[in-house]
């Protein structure tokens, strides 16, 4: 296994992964799934080196997203040194092979390396199962609320209820 950044050669794949994680969201969360992404969005994250994947046995078996900056999602926690998890995506061969807990011990390492303080994650929708399994891979639960302003988010999050998760450092 190994983790590294995604690169434009492996665009078509993560669209592919989101796809197929929508449709997942579609049967497990009728209420609320992912939009789609726009292309040069996610374009943008492979140029500023802010999507990664893991590789396992040259597969591309999962794929998520980090941001410096969440305002719009964490108003008042902002300032804080933290990345911010999203868009994680697992290519469904790999589901159940706990890849979070991969995805964390990287975030970890990541923090520590550019002096950030903590690691956070967001999640749309009262999932117990989910909440669960993050709290597994070392997250604490914050709770759950509705956004304030949603206007500049993608559509999932307007009117869901976000679940927030931290660790610290």
């Amino acid at each position: 296994m190994k983790i590294i950044n995604c690169t434009s050669k492996d665009l078509d794949t993560i669209f592919r992964l989101y796809a197929m994680a929508t449709a997942y969201q579609k049967i497990k969360f009728p209420l609320n799934q992912w939009p789609i992404f726009e292309r040069s969005m996610v374009e943008t994250e492979i140029k500023e080196q802010r999507i990664w994947k893991i590789e396992v046995d040259g597969a591309l078996a999962c794929v998520w997203t980090i941001t410096f900056s969440d305002p719009q999602i964490w108003e008042h926690s902002d300032d804080d040194q933290a990345i911010y998890i999203h868009r994680i995506a697992t290519n469904p061969v790999f589901r159940g092979k706990n890849l979070v807990s991969d995805i964390v011990i990287w975030a970890k390492e990541y923090c520590v390396s550019n002096q950030k303080h903590f690691i956070r994650m967001d999640t749309c929708g009262y999932n117990t199962r989910l909440i669960a399994h993050y709290q597994n891979c070392g997250f604490d639960f914050l709770g759950i609320s509705k956004l304030s302003h949603t206007d500049n988010l993608p559509s999932h999050y307007h009117n869901a209820e976000v679940c927030f998760f931290e660790i610290v450092l």
